[in-house]
């Protein structure tokens, strides 16, 4: 198995593409945090993946704040004695509107979300990782930090930054053996959509912008839990600073 051993925390693992992070590596043999805000949701992920004999512990977090952040980080130490991976996936949408209709809170807020919680991972996760001799750090960004629409523009900025920050880490840490890349999902059916999509998702809104893909679907949380899994193991164990695009050709 590809994750043998190891331990990771995934941020968001309650749904959607962290839920899918949580049961790919919990498969390939990692023990796993499960981080959110939805305690239950949490908690019914870490059941499941008990169920295929897997080792996973939850915890509440809100990865835009330290102490938060910080038990996050303590528990998996505390629970499985170290960390080998850790799989910044929570994110905040932002509802699709006129740029200057987000109001200040909101703006605030996604970046929080977005990108303060990458500085705040960093801040706790690598030193475990340089006592460990290494480790691996999975940033989710999007998409639309590539290839920036109108209606987005706020979360446009803080996925770009996340992008930004995850090639700045990459580089910063790697003489300490820290790997750092991130991964750019086209939209998928998860809980954002609906955000993404203006607050409703109609059948025609879903099939304009299947129409913008060139494969022709969304995401799934398999294809990002896939693209995690191969960046996390040590198959990529040369490549730090990408950006990988899980989107069906919607950037090109």
């Amino acid at each position: 198995m590809r994750l043998e051993g190891k331990t990771a925390i995934v941020t968001g693992g309650a749904s959607g593409f962290g839920r899918g992070i949580v049961h790919r590596f919990a498969e390939e043999g990692a023990q796993v945090v499960i981080s959110d805000l939805n305690e239950e949701g949490a908690n019914i992920v870490a059941d499941e993946v008990r169920s295929i004999g897997a080792k996973a512990v939850t915890v509440r977090c809100d990865v835009s704040v330290n102490d938060d952040v910080k038990r996050m980080v303590g528990v998996a130490v505390d629970s499985f004695g170290k960390l080998d991976i850790m799989v910044n996936n929570a994110g905040m949408p932002q509802r699709n509107q006129p740029a200057l209709d987000v109001d200040e809170d909101t703006f605030d807020q996604l970046f929080a979300v977005n990108c303060k919680s990458l500085y705040l991972a960093a801040i706790h996760a690598v030193p475990v990782f340089r006592d460990n001799g290494g480790g691996a750090m999975i940033n989710t960004t999007s998409t639309a930090a590539l290839r920036p629409r109108p209606g987005l523009t706020w979360y446009n900025g803080a996925k770009g930054g996340a992008t930004t920050l995850t090639k700045a880490m990459a580089v910063e840490f790697a003489s300490d053996n820290i790997r750092v890349n991130a991964i750019a999902p086209v939209a998928g059916d998860t809980p954002m959509l609906a955000e993404f999509l203006g607050g409703a998702v109609t059948n025609e809104m879903y099939a304009k912008f299947v129409s913008t893909v060139p494969i022709g679907r969304l995401s799934t949380p398999s294809d990002i839990a896939n693209a995690a899994l191969f960046l996390a193991s040590d198959e990529a164990s040369f490549l730090t600073g990408v950006c990988l695009e899980v989107d069906g050709g919607r950037c090109i």
